[in-house]
């Protein structure tokens, strides 16, 4: 990206626009010892060259993850990302894009949008979706405010302790300021990983508002979602599936298939970078009979009068668009670049391409849980699991920096989530790992012991 300085006159009349006199009065407020050391310590006069030489080697001395060997998950995944989706999404006419007003000057944006939709639905077995989220933990969240829009004389929501914590704490914050709601936590099965049906059955009673599960869970394993479901439908809630590694969906039964009323997650594997935590880009999908309860926006395809293919925003129920009391979310607008990314991304995987690369993470995966087991590192739970795991060991904070050391981010301790997985590591692989990877992982594990 080019650096076009401004100049002195420049700063001047910003400056005077804000009622600042300089730009250190600007900056006053920040403690003198950080300023000091955010000063740029470049003598004047040196030459181009030589200042980028000098940057070039301060950054040289940041390790980056690309000199490890990862398997780093936790809800944020490595996948590799064709060089075209990053081609399209830099595209001007998308990059510097903003909300659709106006459908007669963003018809590339709207069928972008609608695009994702349809392959949204088609991912989730879904009737409809919207026009994306801002992650998986928020859609999780405004899932459950549109399902107490749908139930509205319902109070309690039921979600799975093996929820992903994020979502979990998510969901928390925004009903925190709704009076009337109580959330309860179903608990997992300590054999199988999988979520307490037991439980749930007995929490399934005439108040029982929503069930959010995840599809997989938090710990890998995919959940008995059907028979969630079941339990559900027989005590007149609904059901919310969320979804953290949406790569799963490409070889997994769909969750409207399964019963759900309304599925989440997040879409990141899909042609996003693991950047920092972000962005994302969250989805949400629905039955037709829940459609004006969504939040969001949703694009529609019709005809123009010339007969021709159109698009426009058929329902928009945002705080922007209606009168605030009556808005169905206060989401303010949609990650349409993310979700660019994400339409290209499928577009170009296929069906067939997507399928494959869920059986790649699944074969990869298992195979790095059996080298682990033959050199003594057992799975912690039994349950089936796509490309995450959990496993034992007894000292993990010592063998994850033991591993970090030999350049491995061998995966993330559970115990800051978990106090009951305290001894626990969840280690996620991906296409982006090879067999001898794999190996090293098993290796320096072992060694840790």
């Amino acid at each position: 990206m080019r650096f076009i300085p401004h100049t002195s006159a420049d700063a001047a009349a910003m400056l005077e626009a804000i009622g600042a006199a300089s730009i250190d009065e600007l900056v006053r407020h920040i403690p003198a010892a950080l300023r000091d050391r955010a000063r740029i310590n470049l003598e004047p006069g040196r030459g181009e060259a030589e200042v980028v030489a000098e940057l070039r080697a301060l950054a040289d001395r940041n390790e980056g993850a690309r000199e490890y060997v990862t398997f780093l998950g936790a809800g944020y995944y490595r996948h590799y990302i064709p060089a075209a989706v990053r081609a399209i999404a830099s595209r001007a006419e998308f990059a510097t894009s903003y909300t659709p007003y106006q459908a007669e000057a963003s018809q590339g944006t709207t069928q972008a949008i609608f695009e994702f939709q349809t392959l949204i639905t088609q991912l989730t077995a879904m009737d409809v979706a919207n026009a994306s989220m801002y992650d998986g933990a928020s859609a999780a969240a405004e899932a459950v405010l549109m399902a107490r829009r749908l139930l509205p004389k319902r109070r309690v929501i039921a979600v799975a302790r093996s929820l992903w914590p994020d979502y979990r704490a998510t969901i928390r914050t925004y009903l925190s300021a709704l009076g009337g709601v109580e959330i309860v936590e179903i608990p997992f099965d300590g054999e199988t990983g999988m979520v307490d049906l037991k439980a749930l059955a007995a929490m399934a009673g005439d108040d029982l508002l929503a069930v959010v599960i995840g599809y997989p869970n938090a710990f890998g394993i995919v959940e008995p979602l059907e028979s969630a479901a079941e339990i559900a439908r027989r005590a007149g809630a609904l059901v919310i599936s969320s979804t953290a590694e949406a790569l799963a969906l490409g070889l997994l039964k769909p969750p409207g298939d399964l019963g759900a009323d309304i599925v989440t997650g997040e879409g990141q594997s899909f042609g996003l970078p693991v950047a920092f935590g972000g962005p994302g880009v969250g989805f949400m999908a629905a039955r037709t009979a829940h459609l004006r309860q969504m939040p969001g926006r949703l694009v529609g395809q019709t005809r123009d009068r010339d007969g021709r293919r159109a698009f426009c925003l058929t329902l928009s129920t945002r705080e922007q668009h209606i009168r605030r009391e009556r808005a169905t979310s206060n989401i303010c607008t949609n990650h349409s670049l993310c979700a660019l990314a994400a339409t290209v991304y499928l577009s170009l995987m296929g069906r067939a391409g997507l399928r494959e690369l869920a059986e790649r993470n699944v074969e990869l995966a298992h195979e790095a849980a059996e080298m682990l087991a033959h050199r003594g590192i057992r799975g912690r739970f039994s349950g089936p699991f796509f490309n995450e795991f959990a496993v034992r060991l007894p000292h993990p904070d010592a063998a994850l920096a033991w591993a970090e050391q030999r350049r491995v981010l061998a995966g993330v301790a559970m115990r800051p989530h978990y106090a009951e997985l305290s001894d626990c590591v969840l280690v996620s692989v991906t296409e982006m790992n090879n067999s001898s990877e794999l190996t090293m992982l098993a290796d320096v594990l072992a060694e840790a012991r």
